[in-house]
């Protein structure tokens, strides 16, 4: 019995022993590769990381440059058929001559319009200072105060938002009233 006992408690403790001796540095490694594990991929997510946010500035600064491309591209046909008609109105002014201005007026529009620029077209309307300028105030009987008369220069907005005001002419009460 007494070996029994023993011989229990010996292979419990042998083993305990083994295992106890074999665990802290067993342990010990494996909590050392995996903090090395760790470590590695910390430093590939931060050179990632690096990475994408150097790429999204390369990307933001191209899209910054290369923003009106299309425009440009557009515009490039207007130029086109300004020259043209410079040289036509060189050898033969008449009616060529404005023939190819209106041509070319009419390019210029179709490049707005592809580009989203809409002409800013006041007349009639309540003045509205956020899309109009005062060039002038004029006194009129004929039309409702703070209305828009005429329009000195367009104004053009890009995409629903202001480019340009439009430069324009407003009703005013008459002095007598």
């Amino acid at each position: 019995m007494v070996s029994e006992s023993n011989e229990p408690d010996a292979a419990a403790s042998d083993g305990n022993g083994a295992d106890a001796a074999q665990t802290p540095g067993s342990e010990l490694a494996a909590a050392e590769a995996k903090a090395q594990d760790n470590w590695n991929n910390y430093l590939r997510l931060a050179a990632e990381f690096d990475n994408f946010r150097k790429r999204a500035e390369r990307e933001l600064d191209n899209a910054r440059k290369f923003a009106v491309e299309r425009f440009a591209q557009e515009l490039l046909a207007v130029g086109d058929a300004l020259e043209a008609g410079i040289s036509a109105g060189a050898a033969s002014p008449g009616p060529a001559l404005l023939e190819g201005a209106q041509a070319t007026l009419r390019q210029l529009h179709k490049a707005f319009d592809k580009a989203g620029i809409k002409a800013i077209e006041p007349v009639s309307q309540p003045f509205d200072p956020a899309w109009h300028e005062a060039m002038v105030a004029q006194e009129s009987t004929e039309v409702a105060p703070d209305t828009v008369m005429a329009v000195v220069q367009k104004g053009y907005s890009l995409n629903g938002r202001l480019l340009r005001p439009a430069r324009v002419i407003v009703s005013k009460a008459p002095a007598g009233d």
